[in-house]
């Protein structure tokens, strides 16, 4: 029984890197305004982090794209990256510190710890972000997240009008400060999935962005 146990855990969690996860849905989410195309990802048997992702619609090259995390308390920290790897590509990176919630954009070239990414920035907005006794919400801009130098040199530009490759981590220890440079601990958790952005587009994505800075 402890060996079918273990199978299933992993197997639920994604723990292997040919691990395909299910499909993106469309919230709208009535916050903020935004449409977003959601991936919930188990992190632990019944236990999920909500990523969702909106864009403009139509997109220009190199745009600016939403994101945002759901996360249980349970959750130290967990992020996003936009190449499907843990090298070579933007990481964003959220977590909950008190009552606040801290974002941060990191990239590394080794498997160590990221460090905080010039080549890419976030704009957090104050209306899609918050902590309550239960969950913590990220909702915050990415510039420098659709369009990126990834492994050998190679430029990458994720489709606005397709799906792309994406992958999460999860740590169950929070960082030590709400400093968005703080070091994160390694993840305890990670998976793939193949995140539709068709079903992202906002023609009012400049409006909505402002409305909830």
């Amino acid at each position: 029984m402890r060996g079918l146990g273990l199978i299933y855990v992993v197997a639920l969690l994604g723990f292997s890197p040919e691990t395909a996860a299910a499909d993106t849905t469309v919230v709208q989410d009535t916050e903020t305004g935004f449409t977003f195309s959601q991936y919930s990802a188990a992190y632990a048997i019944g236990s999920n982090i909500n990523f969702r992702v909106a864009v403009p619609s139509p997109a220009p090259d190199n745009y600016d794209l939403v994101f945002q995390i759901v996360a249980p308390n349970a959750v130290g920290w967990t992020g996003l990256a936009w190449g499907a790897s843990m090298l070579n590509n933007p990481l964003t990176i959220g977590w909950a510190a008190d009552n606040t919630v801290v974002g941060s954009v990191r990239r590394t070239s080794v498997r160590q710890a990221p460090e905080p990414y010039a080549g890419a920035s976030l704009q957090i907005l104050s209306t899609g972000s918050h902590a309550n006794s239960t969950h913590w919400q990220l909702t915050a801009k990415c510039s420098g997240c659709s369009t990126f130098v990834s492994s050998n040199n190679a430029n990458k530009t994720l489709t606005a009008t397709g799906s792309n490759r994406l992958a999460f981590a999860y740590s169950k220890t929070k960082p030590s400060s709400s400093s968005s440079a703080a070091t994160i601990n390694v993840h305890d958790v990670y998976s793939y999935w193949d995140h539709d952005f068709s079903t992202a587009g906002n023609s009012d994505f400049d409006d909505l962005v402002q409305a909830n800075a």
